[in-house]
């Protein structure tokens, strides 16, 4: 078990039950709507440069995914 694979399934559950989709962490969600939490965020990792759009990015390339499951 991957603790990062953990940790992006608590993002994306955490990320659906305040109303987002299931399949999208709480960090590109922020960054596609443009919300104010995007600043937060990307302080609480700071070691992360534009950690939100980075996240958005890799919802977008799919890199979350399995292999099998990416294009």
């Amino acid at each position: 078990m991957s603790l990062k694979q953990v940790a992006i399934a608590f993002d994306q559950l955490l990320n659906a039950l305040l109303g987002g989709y299931a399949d999208e962490t709480l960090s590109a969600r922020a960054h596609r709507t443009q919300s104010p939490l995007e600043r937060y965020i990307n302080l609480i990792f700071f070691w992360d440069e534009n950690h939100c759009r980075a996240s958005y990015q890799s919802e977008l390339e799919r890199r979350q995914l399995p292999p099998q499951y990416r294009s």
